[in-house]
């Protein structure tokens, strides 16, 4: 006799590198299962970050449901706690009603708050706190990099390495508890979820995804990121805008950097950022390995998952 699974609740978490494919996937997947997504993407939360984010399409998005997309304001102070704790509430509000639910995102801390729950951090003081914003405004990203690769060299070898906001957060807590920020990440806790956690990361060889991300970054540049850039100038000094995609082009619009120079820039940190990405999903938990463009293997997998 089989066994009943229609009362257990699931969570299937799609996610993979930059430009792998993931948001294809998931909405077929959330209309197959008619179930909504929940994105565990650090920056397509922001309204006012779109093209260079590779945030859904309007069309894509009446498609299936989807949280945590035009979330919060570019202004806003946004972290993985506070999506812990928002993506909690809502996805117990969300299981009360239904049985299967798609997170998908390529934020490895994003996904694990989600999936895991995250280490208990020290409190950072706000002298500490603005220690850092001091050598972000004096020295820039390039002394944070070299802050994060003397201190902390495991955690520089995974980190989005063009990403202030993170590693301004690793340094705090290295500086108030004498520690790595990886001893942290490493902490093995176990959360009791009151749902099934299917995981599955999407692949494809190298040359392909390499390939797939500069043609994404050229039909970004042809959809007008340069000019989304430029409408987030007044709010360049944020940590949300040093990311892949805006830190270039602001580089470009202070003169530092050619146009053409902007974009080659682009593409190599989105190629670095793809790899740093695949490193992480490699090292944390058990994921299976899916080509991205087999969707009836991800489907048998799901499928069999829900059997057990």
């Amino acid at each position: 006799m089989s066994k009943d699974n229609s009362h257990i609740k699931y969570l299937i978490t799609v996610t993979g590198p930059t430009g792998v494919g993931k948001t294809e996937t998931t909405i077929k997947l959330a209309q197959h299962f008619n179930a909504e997504i929940f994105s565990a993407d650090s920056r397509q939360l922001y309204k006012e970050m779109n093209i260079g984010t590779a945030k859904p399409t309007p069309l894509e998005l009446s498609k299936a449901k989807h949280h945590f997309i035009n979330h919060v304001s570019v202004s806003d102070h946004y972290h993985a706690g506070r999506y812990e704790r928002e993506f909690n509430k809502k996805i117990s509000e969300y299981f009360s009603l239904n049985n299967i639910g798609i997170l998908t995102g390529g934020t490895g801390m994003y996904i694990r708050a989600a999936i895991e729950g995250l280490d208990h951090f020290p409190d950072i003081p706000q002298e500490i706190r603005d220690k850092y914003e001091n050598i972000v405004t004096q020295d820039g990203l390039p002394k944070l990099q070299e802050l994060i690769t003397e201190l902390d060299p495991e955690y520089a070898a995974i980190v989005d390495i063009n990403n202030a906001r993170r590693l301004t957060r690793a340094l705090e807590v290295i500086h108030v508890s004498g520690q790595t920020f990886t001893s942290f990440l490493n902490q093995k806790k176990e959360r009791k979820s009151d749902y099934t956690s299917i995981k599955i990361c999407l692949t494809r060889d190298r040359t392909e995804l390499y390939d797939r991300i500069n043609k994404r970054v050229d039909q970004m540049m042809t959809d007008g990121q340069l000019e989304e850039v430029k409408s987030l100038l007044p709010y360049k000094h944020l940590k949300s805008m040093q990311t892949v995609g805006y830190a270039e082009l602001f580089k470009y619009l202070d003169g530092e950097l050619t146009l053409e120079d902007a974009i080659e820039l682009f593409k190599r940190n989105s190629r670095r950022y793809a790899k740093r990405q695949m490193t992480w999903f490699r090292n944390q938990g058990k994921w299976k390995m899916i080509h991205a463009e087999d969707y009836q293997g991800i489907l048998n997998y799901i499928n069999t998952r829900k059997k057990e």
